[in-house]
């Protein structure tokens, strides 16, 4: 039965699509909302849609329609689970003693520079590791996976800039997940590329509203 549900499709314009890629964005949308309302649950909502498309982006592996594995796709499922775990036990411990799970702040010119050379570094050396692998698009899947690691991080450390890195990742990556055949979740990024932009907005606001109030 489980084989069943996890190989469970639906056909959109010709295109097979798998229910727990649509499924796991799902999560992945919706703790993304949690995220911009800085609440505790956004991250183990996060960590269900992470496992679900970890299967998905290996579709080699799993026998998936596309039979592509964006290696860095899949990695990124991983990390995200431990810096979500992280990010959950981090906002969990704050909001006990707080109203919010955590308070919007800018990052340190020292915190920006390290942001930008940990991008380039991280490009690079993922790009190589990934085309060893044989990954699709080693360049577009390396940037996406840098960026997703430090956003993700910046998230659970509060740093509003982790809103921007986001757009960064969703400009690359929905051409790499249409070309490849992910129109979930090449969908969803087009949707995130907007919410991003909004949930900037509102952390932006609430770190201007802390700063008055203080």
């Amino acid at each position: 039965m489980l084989a069943a549900l996890l190989d469970a499709q639906i056909s959109i314009a010709g295109h097979p699509i798998l229910w727990r890629e649509i499924v796991g964005n799902g999560f992945g949308l919706a703790s993304a909302i949690g995220g911009m309302r800085r609440v505790v649950w956004a991250w183990p909502v996060g960590i269900v849609g992470n496992a679900l498309l970890f299967t998905v982006f290996l579709g080699g592996v799993f026998h998936t329609p596309q039979a592509l594995d964006l290696y860095g796709q899949a990695g990124r499922q991983l990390l995200f689970i431990a810096v979500s775990t992280y990010g959950w036990a981090r906002w969990l411990q704050t909001s006990r003693t707080r109203s919010s799970a955590v308070l919007p702040r800018w990052a340190t010119p020292h915190e920006r520079l390290l942001m930008v050379a940990v991008m380039v570094v991280g490009t690079l050396a993922f790009a190589q590791l990934f085309d060893y692998l044989g990954s699709y698009g080693k360049w577009a899947d390396a940037w996406i996976f840098t960026g997703s690691l430090l956003a993700t991080f910046g998230m659970a450390r509060g740093v509003t800039e982790f809103w921007l890195i986001w757009i960064a990742v969703d400009i690359v990556g929905v051409p790499l997940l249409f070309r490849a055949g992910f129109y979930p979740s090449a969908f969803l990024y087009l949707v995130y590329a907007a919410f991003v932009i909004w949930g900037f907005t509102v952390w932006v606001k609430v770190q201007k509203k802390t700063i008055s109030i203080k």
